[in-house]
């Protein structure tokens, strides 16, 4: 049976453009030349910081009760220093400075590209912790010619923050490397409810406002950051193992999407039986007013389009699909997050793997026709994105056009392909593995062959390389028939 194309969804990102965006400095000074700095990553260089690890965000953003206003925001980050620090960089590009401490002493501050570049009073030494606590604002309205961080809904505001666009909301080491404990507080006037990562950890009425406190239990990056601020419900269900589930939805529509939402703890536990234990403390889905054009798997609350639910022309299996592809990630890309964003194929790869293993079991979509269609078209996503794990540099002013279907279904090919080299046995034995070894941290394209060659009893340098690095796609193990379509000049 033929593949049926799909709509785009997530593949469609909001572009994020490139043009640097100064902080805005209230009173403040420090010595020149302030410059920014970056971690070197291949296809964002001056993201993230070099010099320490942070160990933990306190997020509070005071909410005005309109989205077209900045909010008031304190981020207060606990960090260790991995040598003498005379300054201290954050990334930080879209919002108001009024102040900075560090270790509880005023700190002098400035901008550099998208760097707020912070000098404390005293150089931090070496193996110090360090606390930097940066009084600012937040603003949910995009600067010309710039998109990403906060989303404005039709009834409050969201985040999507992927791939670099964390620090439009708050400072932060904006990379994926360095993750890292979150607790976020949400004040927001009556009639507005307001959820985040994590679990509910205090809720303070004063007022005619509402204080809510929510804190992760595992380490998260920034672009997983989610705070929902709107008038919202909350819903709970129970999933696999007791597993707390809740949903934030618009009120309105609470009846409306209560089918979809209770398919999830049947799709959490297919998941389990495929790669083992959820990894975190919870799950649920967030569906925003929003048009956006993607869904996003923000830790622990992935978000996504009210459209993709109540599109009538939306076929069901490829709703409950695109499901599953956003609760995969939570395994693949949140709990093993890339090292580097070269390796986003890690992520992308296995999400659309398993959308597609979720169709073929459930909804009798075979896989195998979809992945002729992708092999046939593998060459030509090699020419015009780069192979799987080595995705060409974002495109001039579009930071999120890495982004392309060659981390997508290019990479599930891959995952395919490695499938039909080592065999279903020990490619589910991989899967297990990854996810259980990798719990928590970061992890590379070399791990992944290094796992996979040493499960296999092989040396699987050479299929890694031909399919993750090769110009051309490589032929298909057990399909010697596949082609490829010709490449575009």
């Amino acid at each position: 049976m033929p593949h049926t194309p799909r709509p785009r969804t997530r593949r469609v990102k909001v572009a994020i453009l490139a043009s640097a965006v100064s902080v805005c400095l209230v009173a403040a000074s420090a010595p020149a030349p302030a410059v920014p700095l970056g971690i070197g990553d291949r296809l964002f260089p001056y993201l993230g910081n070099p010099g320490y690890d942070v160990a933990s965000y306190d997020l509070a953003f005071i909410y005005p009760g309109t989205n077209s206003k900045p909010l008031t925001a304190v981020t207060t980050i606990n960090a260790q220093a991995k040598g003498r620090l005379d300054r201290i960089n954050l990334d930080f590009a879209h919002g108001t400075v009024r102040s900075v401490d560090v270790n509880g002493k005023p700190a002098s501050f400035t901008g550099a590209g998208e760097d707020l570049v912070v000098t404390p009073e005293t150089p931090v030494s070496r193996g110090t912790p360090m606390r930097i606590t940066v009084r600012h604002t937040s603003d949910p309205v995009s600067a010309k010619d710039q998109d990403g961080g906060w989303v404005r809904t039709e009834d409050g505001l969201v985040m999507a923050n992927q791939a670099d666009a964390g620090h439009l909301v708050f400072p932060c080491n904006d990379h994926p490397s360095d993750k890292a404990i979150f607790t976020i507080h949400v004040t927001a006037p009556d009639g507005y409810t307001a959820v985040a990562n994590g679990r509910p950890a205090g809720v303070d009425r004063e007022g005619r406002s509402t204080t809510w406190t929510y804190r992760t239990e595992h380490p998260m990056a920034t672009e997983l950051a989610q705070v929902s601020i709107g008038r919202s419900s909350v819903l709970h269900r129970t999933g696999p193992r007791g597993l707390p589930v809740r949903d934030v939805v618009p009120t309105k529509d609470r009846k409306r999407l209560e089918p979809w939402l209770a398919k999830t703890p049947d799709q959490i536990a297919w998941m389990e039986r495929r790669v083992g234990p959820y990894p975190f403390e919870t799950y649920g889905l967030l569906v925003a007013q929003a048009q956006t054009g993607f869904e996003l798997e923000t830790q622990t609350l992935s978000l996504f389009e009210r459209e993709l639910f109540t599109r009538s022309t939306n076929p069901k299996w490829y709703v409950e699909s695109i499901m599953v592809h956003e609760l995969s990630h939570q395994w693949f890309g949140d709990s093993v997050s890339p090292r580097t964003w070269s390796d986003l194929w890690l992520n992308e790869g296995h999400a659309t793997w398993y959308e597609a293993l979720y169709a073929e079991e459930t909804a009798h979509r075979p896989m195998e026709p979809r992945m002729k269609e992708a092999y046939e078209a593998s060459d030509s996503w090699r020419a015009t994105g780069g192979p799987p794990a080595a995705p060409l540099a974002p495109e001039p002013g579009q930071k999120i056009s890495i982004f392309r279907p060659s981390v997508y279904d290019g990479a599930a090919l891959a995952l395919y392909a490695l499938r039909q080299e080592i065999g279903r046995p020990v490619f589910e034995r991989l899967e297990r593995a990854w996810v259980a070894l990798h719990q928590d941290g970061t992890a590379s394209t070399a791990d992944f062959e290094q796992l996979a060659s040493a499960l296999s009893g092989r040396d699987l340098s050479r299929f890694f390389k031909a399919w993750l690095y090769g110009e051309k796609t490589p032929p298909m193990p057990g399909h010697p028939d596949w082609k490829s379509r010709q490449a575009p000049k």
